[in-house]
């Protein structure tokens, strides 16, 4: 709607200082005429904006002329709530910074607003430090949406090592991590969370029930992937590898490098974890001749009995 873009280049133009008629063009996708002509509405309706020519030049509003806008749209202010991820911030040290804006956005809102704000940052978390990306298919996704934001029960099937069982669960939360999204919720007196991806045939119930006070989404998520960590399985080793591989190595998932010795001619030796003797074959057979498994005897073995059978399907002594 041409009213939507008039603001939209009043927004463009304040926050930017000045932008070019292909400049505006280009981010709002219309053609260098239909600017032309939206300049002259907006001058039209009284708003100062004008033209500088020269290689510097473009379309600016006048010094000191700013609006203030209070149409912003609630599926807006969400998108805009959700955009952000919190360790993403934290490693850049801008999570104060974000604070503080944020507090700041929220005080520009209407009231009906902060309140739908306050709504959408204590039931949807976004986990910007990502496990290993996954298209996954969300069917139940709206369903489930819809029970965290009406605050009704939830009846569903879930399924986890292949076994399906059937549960009424209290929502209280949305995770996304990556592109991996999880339900958080109340369930025989505890609070569990649950795989979107494995819940099958959501029906949202008439039965509300009361969100507990004390409950903060954003803490929860990282005290239970903390846990997560900790309860994982570790296969401890000692590898030698070339130099050249520790970069990868450094970033390598279910390998952390424990202590490392200076290297000696371009190799380092390293005590390490995996999570298991499988993985750490599977591992450092991707590493070929750059990386050597020193200890346990049984890794090596297993390292040795996979290099061998790969010859052999490719026809080797």
């Amino acid at each position: 709607m041409r009213a939507d873009r008039l603001i939209s280049i009043i927004l463009l133009l304040q926050n930017n200082g000045r932008l070019s008629s292909r400049e505006l063009s280009e981010k709002l996708e219309v053609s260098e005429r239909t600017i032309h002509r939206d300049m002259e509405a907006l001058s039209a309706a009284g708003i100062p904006v004008f033209a500088e020519r020269g290689a510097q030049g473009g379309w600016a509003l006048a010094e000191g002329y700013r609006t203030n806008l209070t149409g912003l749209k609630a599926e807006e202010m969400q998108s805009l709530l959700l955009a952000h991820s919190s360790s993403l911030l934290s490693d850049l040290g801008l999570d104060n910074v974000f604070h503080d804006a944020f507090q700041k956005l929220v005080a520009a809102f209407p009231a009906r607003l902060r309140e739908d704000a306050a709504m959408v940052r204590e039931r949807i978390h976004i986990d910007g430090a990502g496990w290993h990306q996954s298209a996954e298919s969300l069917p139940a996704l709206p369903i489930v949406q819809d029970a965290v934001w009406q605050q009704k029960k939830l009846r569903m099937q879930y399924s986890r090592d292949e076994e399906v069982t059937e549960r009424i669960v209290e929502p209280l939360g949305l995770v996304a991590k990556g592109a991996i999204w999880y339900l958080v919720a109340a369930a025989e007196g505890d609070i569990r969370t649950y795989r979107i991806s494995r819940i099958a045939n959501p029906r949202l119930l008439e039965e509300s029930f009361q969100r507990p006070d004390s409950f903060d989404l954003a803490s929860y998520w990282e005290q239970s992937t903390k846990q997560f960590k900790e309860q994982l399985p570790r296969y401890p080793a000692r590898l030698r590898f070339h130099e050249k591989a520790l970069p990868r190595m450094s970033q390598q998932r279910y390998l952390k490098l424990i202590r490392t010795e200076p290297a000696e001619n371009g190799w380092i030796e390293a005590d390490v974890e995996f999570n298991t003797l499988s993985s750490a074959c599977e591992i450092l057979l991707g590493y070929g001749p750059l990386a050597e498994a020193l200890a346990p005897p049984e890794l090596r073995e297993s390292v040795i009995g996979q290099a061998k059978s790969i010859v052999t399907m490719y026809g080797g002594n």
